[in-house]
């Protein structure tokens, strides 16, 4: 949908108009310029990416830059509410529509009125409930569960979910009308293993969240740049934060999970079936470079020596590669 987008944001714009998202990459930065191109619109946002990719925060994203920025935001997880209390969790109830309802209740459709409902995990949501959501989207009005009064809202909706939705319409899984009207406008957010020259920053954000003065050996990093992260970003989070309770200083290769070590000695130094030896090798290479040049402050002398190569080597490996080496500059570590 936006392969006719002709500027990316900038490393600049991208940490000023996006300070609480930790993506210095192309991929990210590419994600941070379709925010821009959909926020300021009315339409239904969908987001598609793995588990824990960050997808919460991309809609936070477009809601920040949005013209509703300053009215209600509701966040809604499909999968976190039992399927029987979820249609008065959206739409509300009237006092006796259930046994428990002692009291009317407004839902978070109504509670988001002039502002933002985000809808995470749709893929999860009951077909009677996909049902009743679409005439929401169609018309913008809706009953409280029990109820015969139509209640007309003026709210934004953003979608996210980790399925593939096309399949699931497919099976009739889905709803085939809801999920085109869900799909006005698309973001897909890369996985971790596809944006691996943030690994270095992300790793270093969740360092100083652990709240300890803590580096990272460059053997460690290795590590963890030749993991496939199948969790993404929350299973990186997890692991420093792992990390950071065992490690004194300096966290090693010991202090990280079995399931990445055991990996990287095992796998990662062989072919897999999606992708060569040769283009993962490089990619462990790209990242060791990174974070030399990180930890050295953008000096790139003093990034050839932690490599224990000469500058001119280094040199040809950063025009390889295609290395910001200017967004690296003034990290280096104390």
């Amino acid at each position: 949908m936006f392969d006719s987008v002709v500027h990316i944001l900038s490393h600049v714009e991208a940490r000023e108009l996006f300070p609480g998202i930790v993506g210095p990459g192309a991929a990210m930065r590419h994600v941070f310029t379709q925010i821009i191109k959909v926020a300021p619109t009315d339409s239904t946002v969908l987001i598609t990416g793995e588990s824990g990719t960050g997808k919460e925060l991309i809609a936070n994203g477009i809601y920040e830059h949005s013209r509703r920025q300053g009215q209600p935001f509701v966040a809604i997880n499909c999968v976190a509410i039992p399927e029987g209390l979820l249609e008065s969790e959206l739409f509300g109830h009237e006092k006796g529509a259930f046994t428990g309802a002692t009291a009317q209740k407004k839902g978070k459709f109504e509670l988001a009125d002039g502002g933002t409902v985000f809808l995470d995990e749709i893929g999860d949501m009951p077909p009677a409930t996909q049902a009743k959501l679409l005439r929401v989207l169609q018309e913008k009005k809706f009953e409280r569960v029990g109820g015969g009064q139509t209640i007309h809202v003026d709210v934004r909706f953003i979608a996210a979910t980790n399925k593939n939705l096309p399949e699931m319409v497919k099976t009739g899984a889905f709803r085939e009308d809801l999920f085109y009207r869900l799909n006005v406008l698309s973001i897909h957010l890369p996985s971790l293993r596809e944006r691996i020259e943030d690994i270095p920053f992300l790793v270093e954000h969740f360092l100083k969240q652990s709240g300890k003065e803590l580096k990272i050996s460059p053997r460690a990093m290795q590590v963890m740049i030749g993991y496939d992260w199948p969790g993404n970003v929350r299973e990186l989070q997890n692991v420093i934060e792992r990390a950071a309770i065992f490690a004194e200083g300096t966290i090693e290769e010991m202090h990280l999970p079995p399931e990445l070590t055991g990996f990287a000695n095992s796998q990662n130094i062989s072919p897999r079936g999606d992708q060569p030896l040769d283009q993962r090798l490089s990619e462990i290479e790209k990242g060791m470079i990174v974070e030399a040049i990180r930890r050295a402050g953008g000096v790139q002398a003093r990034a050839a020596n932690l490599l224990g190569i000469n500058q001119r080597s280094l040199w040809h490996r950063v025009k390889k590669y295609n290395i910001d080496v200017t967004t690296l500059k003034n990290t280096k570590e104390t």
